[in-house]
């Protein structure tokens, strides 16, 4: 927040200042949490395990939107296999689907997903494969539409898709799960997301519904935690945080906006179900890391490439052309960044500076301070690597040509040093350090918004006397300069781009305490011999070594052997001075006119032979004067112990006191001896100067040649490395756009693979429960493709014929059968073929088993024909009962007519019993069929022809012939009559007659 712009912007979205971004949450929020679920490769597993452990007996009140890599021409069948594990509706979207509770939505194949006042929109990929990135595009527009009520979980896949996504979400005060990485098939993204430092939980995902719950019902349920409803504008509670968060980490948050600042405490509060104040208060006291993890929550860092592209067109078209404009090649561009973050603002200004320089094929020294109170991000910074998400905000130009690969499976991105080196990021405090100075631009974007007013009327005034005369200001679009209007210029008012405006603005009137003021003293007195001075004083033996080296001590510089200065003594300001351009320190660099030419000499001869070298009555020029120095170079020994480095050497420079030569030459030319002796003086001092110039004239001539050789070894190096980087960033674009598909694919690959291993597993579940089926039955079947070559058997069919595993891909002609007088089950199976006609038959096996035959062909779901299908059904017991029936019913016909006839029909055992009598046998004799079948053919044949008449029965029946007899007949009534009848046996199947049959007719005597 401090330092960090902690508001998630997409590019494209329009900023509205705090205040009414209160009143949106309120206007766009659905009213109940959405959960963004992002996953890759792998994440069939992970969504498995997440809903299984969801608990089914309860609503959840949230929505859940899953977001995979999916082939753009593969048809999903995700949405199938979530329903499997969830009582929620699951839908696959379609555009314009409107966000429900308590359901699960499912991105199609080939779109990308964004949701829109709680609305999801589907939209056509406008990127190549392999640098889409549905999963941070559904996430930036969630986090943007939904602010605090915005939910992300990072699962199992590969590359850094989501990372950007969870600093959006962060920083519209969402909250962030990730998977661990050890529970994951595929680590990167999970990885990727926690190493921004955002994600709250980190957990598997059989413990992520638990959690979930638990943070959804503190945070949104009635009971959630709010300091917002207190009324005094600085709680007791919130004060006392303030003075841990100064104590722990050296911040003071107080002047910052008490509604950003609450935001940020109620969510630490919803994260470690804390319902009150006074709660967290006393968890932050018990909790050493708690403080810390606040400071990070108020510094979340949401930023990125080109955030607000239109802002940076207005900045590459009206700032950039004026920061060049009047200037020099060679001449010093100076900008400063606060609130840089984790570096992206900062590298894209340097692109456009970088590009603006190629524009113009000329070379400016540019310095860009990129400063931030949070180290983590500015170490972030510094190192210049960031996940292979950018693509989705920076151009395939630009990144081609400002940044390189890091990682070998093309995860990640490093900005080039040509780029790197244009920047210098440092630990910075905008409101308690030093401002830098002499700048031509200050990009300070939204940051102000989160300070109040009183801090912004300080900063204002800074940035006024931080920027040159014309210097240009560019502040956030939520953000303006205020009061301030006598400071600054509107340039481009949308935009909030400004121009300084010329006005005395000194440091005294910056109006921030303390800002240019000099470090307290020592608040402990210190010792110094026996004495002890009071507190903030210093003691004799310090005050007395100041004031001697004031006045007696030479002026010095402890330098390298290339001249760079480390450590300098006394006041070097009139032998030694900044040089305009790039700030060196190094001594050639910065030595006076004068001076700059012996000190070389006399260094490297040091540097060459190891010993002091002396240079007496050098004239150094200062401020038009010239002053009369000796130059002594002492290499620095070292020692045995090695804690004295080796190449120091101490320059001495010692201001000498030269007599009146006015004077001198005077008294010299009084006599004759004195003007003898001043030409011989005159002619060794012009002597000695020839020498020194010779000597001076050998040194440059060597050096330059030295250079010479240099540069020209230089140059054909470079040449050759150029050619060869030429070819090896053509082939590295090759390389990089291969690698970007390849892992698209594999992405699609892997999740395909996912989706047909749960195929697999129902395959196989369905064959099992088919095979059993068919086992179950008890129907012999057999499958057989177009050639008749079996492919598949019921164990029940070996019965039937002789089938064995290895009889598979055998043609089934082949294949000896136990069927009794069938011999044409080929010749069938092709007649079904090709006519298309099932066909059934009966048959019976050699034991005498019969069983129905079928024959069909095979078809598929897309009804095709590959082969048919012969079944073998059992019917023995419906044969048997086939021949029961057509016994009984040749029984009931026979009993019609012994029913129906006129004649009486009897049936009569071996002993005479009557066992069965017709009506006509009942109207013929007058007895009931009951009373008959209780009597004895006896009792018929009257009393004198019973024997002849029983005997001539018998033979009748041995005899098998049916003729009619003539036979006496006694009836009921007693009356007795003639009859005709005829005699039949009736025999078992062992030939054996068991009854006797007649059929009598009554005949006139």
């Amino acid at each position: 927040m401090a330092e960090a712009k902690p508001t998630a912007k997409v590019p494209g979205e329009i900023v509205i200042p705090e205040e009414p971004v209160e009143q949106s949450l309120e206007q766009q929020s659905v009213g109940f949490p959405i959960v963004g679920i992002g996953a890759s490769a792998g994440g069939l597993t992970a969504f498995e395990s997440f809903f299984s452990t969801l608990p089914p007996d309860r609503e959840p009140g949230m929505a859940f939107v899953f977001v995979q890599h999916l082939a753009r021409d593969h048809k999903s069948i995700l949405s199938e296999l979530v329903r499997r594990y969830t009582k929620m509706e699951v839908f696959e979207v379609a555009d314009g689907m409107v966000i429900k509770p308590n359901c699960t939505y499912i991105i199609p194949p080939n779109r990308d997903m964004a949701v829109v006042n709680g609305v999801l929109q589907l939209l056509e990929p406008t990127l190549a494969r392999g640098i889409r990135l549905p999963i941070d595009f559904f996430f930036r527009s969630l986090a943007q539409d939904q602010h605090d009520r915005a939910i992300c979980i990072v699962l199992s896949g590969t590359g850094s898709d989501g990372t950007l996504g969870v600093r959006a979400v962060k920083g519209e005060g969402g909250m962030v799960m990730a998977q661990t990485p050890e529970s994951t098939e595929y680590d990167g993204m999970p990885r990727s997301a926690i190493a921004t430092g955002m994600v709250d939980f980190v957990l598997p995902p059989n413990e992520m519904p638990a959690k979930l719950l638990a943070y959804v019902a503190h945070a949104f349920g009635p009971a959630s935690p709010s300091i917002s409803s207190q009324g005094s504008p600085q709680p007791d509670g919130l004060g006392k945080i303030f003075l841990l968060l100064r104590s722990q980490t050296g911040h003071d948050f107080s002047q910052y906006k008490r509604k950003t600042v609450v935001r940020r405490v109620e969510r630490r509060m919803a994260v470690h179900q804390i319902d009150t104040l006074e709660n967290y208060l006393r968890y932050m006291q018990l909790t050493p890391g708690e403080a810390d993890a606040l400071f990070r929550e108020l510094l979340i860092g949401v930023t990125s490439f080109f955030r607000d592209a239109e802002i940076f067109d207005e900045i590459q078209k009206r700032v950039v052309p004026r920061l060049f404009a009047g200037k020099t090649a060679g001449s010093v561009i100076r900008v400063w960044v606060p609130g840089c973050s984790t570096g992206e603002e900062a590298y894209s200004i340097a692109i456009l500076l970088r590009e603006r320089m190629e524009e113009l094929k000329e070379n400016f020294k540019v310095q860009i301070f990129a400063t931030d109170i949070d180290r983590e991000a500015i170490d972030h910074a510094r190192a210049g690597v960031y996940p292979a998400s950018i693509v989705a905000d920076v151009s395939p130009e630009r990144l081609a040509h400002f940044f390189n690969q890091e990682q070998p499976d093309g995860s990640a991105y490093r900005v080039h040093k040509t780029i790197r080196d244009m920047l210098i990021f440092s630990e910075h405090a905008l409101i308690k350090n030093p401002p830098f100075s002499k700048l031509d631009l200050i990009s300070c974007r939204n940051l102000l918004i989160y300070m109040g007013p009183e801090l912004q009327k300080k900063l204002m005034p800074l940035f006024h006397y931080a920027l040159n005369p014309g210097g240009m200001l560019v502040l956030g679009s939520s953000e303006s300069v205020g009061d301030f209007v006598n400071l600054f210029e509107p340039i481009e008012r949308k935009s909030r781009i400004y121009q300084r405006k010329a006005h005395d603005f000194g440091p005294h009137r910056l109006g921030i305490p303390g800002l240019f003021e000099r470090p307290p003293g020592n608040e402990i007195a210190r010792r110094a011999g026996g004495g002890v001075l009071s507190e903030n004083k210093l003691p004799l033996q310090e005050i007395a070594a100041r004031t001697l080296l004031a006045h007696y001590s030479p002026v010095g510089a402890l330098v390298s052997e290339r001249g760079d200065i480390l450590y300098l003594l006394g006041r070097t300001g009139r032998y030694l001075e900044p040089t305009p351009g790039e700030a060196s320190l190094n001594i050639f660099r910065m030595a006076r006119e004068g001076l700059r030419g012996d000190l070389t000499i006399a260094l490297h001869r040091a540097v060459s032979l190891g010993t002091p070298t002396r240079h007496s009555g050098l004239r150094v020029k200062n401020d038009g004067d010239f002053t009369t120095v000796n130059l002594t170079v002492l290499p620095v020994p070292t020692d045995s112990e090695g804690a004295i480095p080796r190449g120091l050497f101490l320059i001495i420079l010692e201001e000498e006191l030269a007599a009146n030569p006015k004077h001198s030459v005077e008294a010299a030319l009084e006599t004759a001896e004195g003007a003898a002796a001043l030409s011989t003086d005159l002619d060794a001092y012009i002597l000695r100067l020839k020498q020194e110039l010779r000597a001076k004239e050998e040194y440059l001539q060597t050096t330059n040649e030295e250079l010479e050789t240099s540069n020209e070894e230089l140059r054909s190096a470079h040449e050759e490395m150029q050619s060869v980087n030429e070819e090896m960033q053509s082939t590295n674009e090759e390389l990089e756009t291969s690698r970007e598909e390849l892992h698209s694919v594999h992405e699609e690959l892997a999740t395909v693979n996912n989706e047909l291993q749960a195929k697999v597993v129902d395959l196989s579940r369905s064959n099992n429960d088919m095979k059993n089926l068919l086992s179950g039955t008890g129907i012999g079947t057999i499958f057989v493709d177009h050639l008749l070559r079996i492919l598949r058997f019921t164990p029940t069919v070996s019965a039937l014929i002789n089938l064995i595993e290895t009889d598979v891909g055998r043609p089934v002609d082949q294949i000896r059968s136990n069927l009794a007088g069938y011999d044409h089950l080929a010749a069938d199976i092709r007649e079904v073929l090709e006519s298309l006609v099932p066909k059934e038959l009966e048959v019976q096996t050699n034991s005498g088993e019969w069983y129905l035959l079928r024959i069909r062909p095979y078809r598929t779901l897309e009804n095709v024909i590959e082969g048919a299908v012969i079944t073998f059904t059992e019917i023995s017991v419906m044969k048997k009962a086939q021949a029961a029936l057509r016994d009984s019913e040749a029984l009931r016909r026979l009993a019609v007519v012994v029913r129906d006839a006129r004649d009486a029909i009897l049936v009569q055992d071996m002993t005479g019993r009557i066992l069965a009598w017709n009506p006509g046998a009942e109207k013929m004799y007058g007895w009931r069929e009951g009373e008959a079948l209780a009597m004895n053919i006896r009792d018929l044949i009257p009393e004198s022809e019973r024997e002849q008449t029983l005997a001539t029965v018998r033979q009748l029946c041995q005899a098998g012939v049916l003729e009619p007899r003539r036979q006496q007949r006694v009836a009921k009534d007693g009356r007795t009559f003639q009859v005709s009848l005829i005699v039949s046996a009736l025999v078992n199947d062992a030939g054996e007659t068991y009854a006797i049959a007649t059929t009598e007719r009554g005949v006139a005597p």
